[in-house]
């Protein structure tokens, strides 16, 4: 009698701690550092998260644990975990969590990026997709691009001799191009770049919303924005975008309809409000978030690439002279390159995804927040839960990448990896739903101009300036340019006279 009770005790005893050792196992959450109180792990974030994370993961794993401030927080920083996130539970990670600062700048986030999923969200994607960025829309301004093209190179001649400012040059680019397809004119002429602080505004705009804003991270203490004086330069960024766009929408309404092949983004966007034929109404405010995703995002994006692509280029002559000579022994004595050469081009789309890979726009992809509990390798992680993707990382993977932390465009020729959301060893833009719905459009404003570029000039440093000089140091942000502009010595390959001749 006493064995069975003995027996059955035991058994019992066993039962419990099986019970109880399950239930931990299906709440245990993966490795990650120790934390602090309060804190949590805030602290090690540093002046640029996107490395610290990056380092973190080498110790505790390509998927990471963090509580930051009140946030629980996954980080993933590998291809596979990526997929998970990204395509396996997509639309349980669809949404987005509320960002003090996208909510102060994008109108109550009713932008396309920071917006939380749902109808409205989905109403807005369908309109930029459809409407907004489509193939055959982006295609309609290949004209912009083009003359935008020919004002690039004129600036970059008359700078000649001597050196210049290749990265102030590459900004007014990517804005002009950005300004004359969203609002129909640019605001480089008569010194309007200047003028309105368009550079300043962007720099606020990428350092706002660069998502690791320690406010972002209490969401039960909001008075923290106003201590670390964070609402007093949103609330001044916002007012300047604002006025901008009052300006902007105001030339729209007063100049009428456009004619269908040249109506820029303004006008499809107001077009669509007056018909109100949307199942979800435009107000001007939903608007204006829209813009201003189209007005920032795409100069940044077009600048950046350009930026570290020069930047890469010019350290690394073995692959600017490859590339030079691909471009040039197909446009041959053509002063410009055409759109129709861009196909033809494959070690140049070579050296922009060795770009994407090396200095993805953004470092650490925007936030997602589950919607719902998932399990992603064995971990279980309840609703409002926040993950990031650190793209920079995953771009440095040696899992995914031989010699990771070197420019070789070459392992992109013969391979299939994209960037377009379906390689996850590339993810510059995102995947699934929440991807980037702007690649077309900012790839192409990339492509013909580093090829142009490259056709038209021979590049090198100023005298005395090595490549161990450059300070390659980023600028940590929502997107992430080098925190110095790029001061560079052109050469020009064709004389006046050839150029004469072609306008003749």
């Amino acid at each position: 009698m006493s064995s069975f009770i003995l027996l059955a005790i035991a058994i019992a005893i066993a039962s419990v701690l099986l019970f109880f050792s399950r239930k931990k196992a299906s709440n245990r959450l993966p490795p990650g550092p120790p934390k602090l109180p309060i804190l949590g792990n805030l602290h090690q974030l540093g002046n640029s998260p996107h490395i610290s994370l990056h380092l973190l993961s080498q110790r505790y794993g390509p998927i990471m644990y963090l509580q930051l401030g009140e946030i629980p927080t996954i980080v993933v920083s590998s291809a596979r975990m990526a997929e998970e996130v990204l395509k396996t539970h997509d639309l349980a990670l669809a949404s987005r969590p509320r960002i003090f600062s996208a909510q102060h700048l994008f109108y109550n986030s009713t932008d396309i990026a920071f917006s939380p999923y749902g109808a409205y969200w989905r109403h807005i994607r369908k309109i930029c997709i459809l409407e907004l960025l489509s193939a055959k829309r982006v295609q309609s301004f290949s004209y912009v691009r083009e003359e935008e093209i020919a004002r690039l190179v004129g600036r970059i001649t008359e700078s000649i001799p001597g050196k210049m400012n290749l990265s102030k040059m590459l900004t007014m680019y990517a804005n002009d191009v950005l300004c004359r397809v969203a609002f129909g004119r640019e605001f480089s002429g008569d010194g309007e770049f200047d003028k309105h602080g368009f550079q300043k505004m962007l720099e606020e705009y990428q350092e706002l919303l660069g998502g690791f804003s320690v406010g972002d991270f209490f969401p039960s203490m909001e008075f923290i924005h106003t201590l670390t004086g964070m609402k007093a330069r949103l609330q001044d960024t916002f007012r300047r975008f604002d006025t901008l766009f009052d300006e902007i929408i105001k030339e729209h309404v007063n100049k009428g309809d456009a004619k269908d092949d040249r109506k820029d983004l303004v006008d499809v966007l107001l077009e669509i409000q007056k018909s109100g034929s949307a199942e979800i109404p435009l107000t001007m405010d939903n608007i204006k978030a829209i813009i201003l995703d189209m007005f920032a995002a795409g100069t940044d994006t077009t600048f950046i690439t350009l930026d570290w692509g020069m930047t890469e280029l010019i350290l690394n002559p073995k692959a600017m002279k490859k590339v030079q000579d691909e471009v040039r022994s197909l446009v041959g004595d053509r002063l410009y390159v055409q759109e129709a050469d861009l196909p033809r081009l494959e070690y140049l789309k070579a050296v922009i995804k060795e770009i994407f890979r090396l200095h993805p726009p953004a470092p650490v992809l925007l936030p997602r927040e589950s919607m719902e509990e998932v399990t992603i390798n064995g971990y279980k992680f309840p609703k409002k839960t926040r993950f990031f993707v650190n793209a920079w990382s995953i771009g440095r993977d040696p899992r995914s990448w031989a010699e990771p932390e070197a420019f070789q465009p070459e392992r992109f020729l013969g391979s299939e990896i994209d960037y377009k959301g379906q390689d996850f060893e590339l993810v510059p833009f995102g995947a699934g739903r929440r991807i980037c719905p702007a690649i077309t459009f900012g790839t192409a404003s990339v492509e013909l101009a580093l090829a142009q570029l490259l056709h038209s000039f021979d590049w090198e440093l100023p005298p005395g300036v090595q490549g161990r000089d450059l300070d390659m140091t980023e600028a940590f942000g929502i997107t992430m340019h080098r925190i110095e502009n790029l001061m560079v010595v052109a050469k020009p390959r064709f004389s006046r006279k050839d150029k004469d001749d072609v306008a003749n």
